[in-house]
């Protein structure tokens, strides 16, 4: 398809996150269950780098231009040299890391980890970890947008941080979707946040507290489908803002990607079915491009394995177009609706 590649050299196993550099719109990092996390140039198509780790990655994410950051099964968090293929150990968690995030305002890299604690790095420093903070759960997603960390839990719990001041939260939520968690991404204006769940629904949520900001929040069914009359639900398994017109992509397990003006309530287009579940998206830094990662994420147990597209692995990367901006609202009620 024209208005999109399959990267070459793709990872053996199930994809568990694509992550775009902060600054470089054609570097992408993508983390997967083969134990690597591999680095590459997705204007040439080239893969530039592989970084072998002892277990599964779960996360991934860009430090700068020339170092990256892996979460792993093994509990470990590890620095990765894009230029050397150096990886460097910077600690461990006493369980396995699900989540990473880097608060580029105050140069600190955060591991979130299934041992129901968060902590901050600065790879710089001899000792690297340079704080520890207890959690009431375990830790399933990380965002941060300018100073505010939002951290999704088990049983359904937020913490919302200043990641200047961790002494505690600045808010403690309940997730307003009524089953676990699945996906989070912070809005690119800093207003508030997007959460997934495994049945099929996308909540919108403001940061301020107030109650008339509080009455904007609401939540919509999606990645549903009726099938000889059975309603067919999947997860909402990764959700991404777009950087320049704060609109955003929600991907699931239906195999299908969703772009939505949260402001209008509308959908704006949905992208042709790939050929698998989709485990992890992200747009690039200067929001042309869209990384889909696909493959097989285990909804269905071994069953699932058996059926079609259950051994597909692959990622691909999209050029996005005008069906990212936000529309104007009376050209958005021809659009497809909630």
């Amino acid at each position: 398809m024209a208005d999109q590649v399959e990267l070459s050299s793709p990872p053996f196993d199930s994809v568990s996150q694509v992550r775009f550099s902060p600054t470089n719109p054609d570097h992408l990092l993508v983390s997967a269950w083969d134990t690597t996390v591999r680095f590459y140039d997705v204007a040439t198509n080239e893969q530039k780098a592989k970084f072998d780790h002892r277990a599964a990655v779960l996360s991934c994410l860009f430090g700068d231009s020339t170092h990256a950051y892996s979460g792993c099964l093994d509990t470990g968090v590890r620095e990765l040299d894009l230029t050397t293929e150096r990886v460097t150990s910077l600690g461990q968690h006493s369980n396995s890391v699900s989540a990473l995030s880097y608060a580029r305002e105050i140069n600190a890299l955060i591991s979130g980890s299934w041992d129901q604690s968060l902590r901050f790095w600065d790879p710089r420093t001899p000792k690297a970890e340079v704080s520890d903070h207890t959690l009431p759960e375990r830790v399933y997603h990380m965002d941060v947008v300018n100073n505010t960390l939002v951290v999704s839990m088990a049983s359904r719990l937020f913490h919302i941080y200043d990641v200047r001041r961790m002494s505690e939260p600045a808010q403690t939520r309940e997730s307003s979707l009524k089953f676990m968690t699945r996906s989070l991404a912070c809005m690119a204006d800093g207003q508030g946040y997007a959460i997934g769940s495994v049945e099929g629904r996308i909540g919108v949520e403001y940061f301020d507290p107030s109650p008339e900001i509080q009455d904007k929040k609401y939540a919509f069914k999606c990645h549903r489908q009726n099938i000889e009359d059975v309603d067919h639900v999947w997860p909402v398994n990764a959700l991404a803002f777009h950087p320049v017109h704060n609109t955003f992509a929600s991907a699931g397990s239906d195999g299908t990607v969703s772009i939505w003006d949260h402001k209008v309530k509308k959908r704006l287009r949905q992208y042709p079915k790939y050929a698998s579940a989709i485990p992890s998206i992200a747009f690039n830094c200067d929001g042309t491009r869209l990384a889909v990662g696909v493959s097989y994420t285990w909804d269905e147990g071994d069953e699932g394995l058996k059926k079609e597209g259950g051994t597909v692995r692959a990622v691909w990367v999209r050029k996005v177009g005008d069906e990212v901006k936000v529309r104007d609202f009376f050209l958005a009620q021809f659009l497809s609706i909630y």
